[in-house]
C-alpha cells in the first residue's frame, strides 16, 4: 500500500545530535527491561551536559549517564547500587561530592507526574499518606515544587499534589517500528507510556524495522503513534545488556563485567574508554562484545520463542468504506486518501 508520509528513520548519531541539547531534561521510556542503552552510549559519547535525568527504575542507565558527566539533576523513584556496598555506585560519589542533585520520588507518584504531563494537566493529586513519609520531607533541586498541597472541594480534606513532569526528550528501545515512528511494544511497561506521551520529543531505537503493514495488522502493541516520534533507529541489541521480551533475557555475562567495573573510579573510567568513546556505534559494541566474550556467550541469552494467540481484528461491516476499497464520503481508495492528506495536511473538508 502505497504510503505518503515521510521516513523518520536515522541513525543514533544524527538523532541525539539533532535532538538531545545541553541542559535538557531527559527520560528513559523504557522501565526495568529494554532500556535504551544504544541512545545512552551516544548520549555520552557526543558529551551532552548539564541533563536532567529521570529514571523511575534507575539501573546502569542513571550510572553511566552520572559517570558520564552528563547529568547534574536527577529525578528517580529507585536507584540500583552498583559496585556492592563498599564501593558504592557512581550516583552515590557524585551526590555526596555535590556534584549531582538528587529528588526522590515514590513509585506511584512518579507515575503520577508523568501521568500529569501526558494528560495536559498541570498537577495530579497523590496519597495523603506519602505526606508522613521522607520523600515529602526532603527537598533537593525541587524545593517547595516537589510537591503542593491543596484542598479538596467535596470532602474539604488536604491533598498532596505532584507537578506535571514534562522531559525534553523521551529515548524508548522497542521490538520493532515502522520507518513512519510507529512503535510496537510488549512485555512489562511501567512508566513507558505516559514517559513517552509526556515528553516533547521521543526517540525511538528498535530491534528490526517493519512495513506499515505489520504495524497495521497488530494494533494492540503499538504504545506510542508515529505522529509523536520525531526519530526511528533500527538498533539490533539496543538494549544490550538488558533484556527484550522476545529477543533476549538480560546478558549477566556483561552485567558482571559491568558491576566489577564500578569498584573504582579507574575501572569505570577504563570501561568507558574501551565500550564507550572508543567504539563509534552499537554496531562495533556488538563486535567488540562478540571478540571479547565470544558469539557463543551472546547467542547464550537469546529469548526462547513463546507466541501469543493471533487476534481476528476482522469487523461485519465496511464502515466508511466501500466493497472496492473507495472512501463513500471521498470517492477515493486509500492510497488517494494518502495523497489527499500530503497535498492538505491531516484534515480535509468532506464538504
Amino acid at each position: 500500500m502505497k504510503n505518503c508520509r515521510p521516513s523518520k528513520v536515522m541513525t543514533a548519531h544524527e538523532a541525539v545530535s539533532r535532538y538531545v541539547h545541553d541542559g535538557d531534561s531527559v527520560i528513559t521510556g523504557n522501565y526495568t527491561e529494554g532500556l535504551p542503552f544504544s541512545l545512552l552510549f551516544e548520549i555520552i559519547r557526543q558529551r551532552k551536559k548539564g541533563l536532567t535525568y529521570y529514571s523511575q527504575s534507575g539501573s546502569a542507565d542513571v550510572e553511566f549517564m552520572v559517570a558520564g558527566d552528563c547529568v547534574d539533576k536527577l529525578c528517580t523513584a529507585f536507584l540500583h547500587k552498583w559496585g556492592g556496598r563498599t564501593a558504592g555506585g557512581m550516583v552515590e560519589r557524585y551526590q555526596r561530592a555535590g556534584k549531582l542533585q538528587v529528588e526522590d520520588y515514590s513509585n506511584f507518584t512518579y507515575n503520577a507526574r508523568l501521568a500529569a504531563g501526558a494528560n495536559g494537566y498541570s498537577f495530579m493529586p497523590v496519597l495523603p499518606s506519602i505526606m508522613d513519609s521522607d520523600v515529602f520531607k526532603i527537598r533537593d533541586y525541587m524545593g517547595e515544587n516537589k510537591f503542593g498541597v491543596v484542598r479538596c472541594p467535596f470532602t474539604g480534606r488536604e491533598i498532596p499534589v505532584v507537578p506535571a513532569a514534562n522531559p525534553d526528550v523521551c529515548l524508548l528501545h522497542v521490538q520493532r517500528a515502522d520507518k513512519h515512528g510507529n512503535a510496537q511494544h510488549w512485555g512489562g511497561l511501567g512508566s513507558t507510556v505516559h514517559a513517552c506521551l509526556a515528553s516533547k520529543t521521543i526517540i525511538v531505537s528498535c530491534e528490526e524495522l517493519v512495513d506499515f503493514d505489520v504495524i497495521k495488522s497488530s494494533p494492540h502493541h503499538t504504545i506510542v503513534p508515529g505522529f509523536r516520534v520525531s526519530a526511528v533507529i533500527e538498533e539490533p541489541y539496543g538494549c544490550h545488556p538488558s533484556e527484550l521480551p522476545g529477543y533476549r533475557n538480560p546478558d549477566m555475562t556483561m552485567l558482571r563485567f559491568i558491576d566489577n567495573s564500578f569498584s573504582s573510579d579507574e575501572g569505570l573510567r577504563s570501561m568507558f574508554d574501551e565500550w564507550v568513546y572508543g567504539l563509534p556505534d552499537r554496531a562495533s559494541y556488538i563486535k567488540h562484545y562478540i571478540d571479547v566474550f565470544g558469539v557463543e556467550s551472546l547467542n547464550r541469552y537469546r529469548a526462547r520463542s513463546y507466541y501469543s494467540a493471533p487476534a481476528d481484528y476482522g469487523v461485519a461491516f465496511e464502515s466508511g468504506w466501500d466493497t472496492y476499497g473507495q472512501a463513500l464520503l471521498l470517492g477515493v481508495d486509500m492510497a488517494g486518501l494518502e495523497q489527499l492528506i500530503a497535498e492538505k495536511g491531516d484534515l480535509v473538508d468532506v464538504n
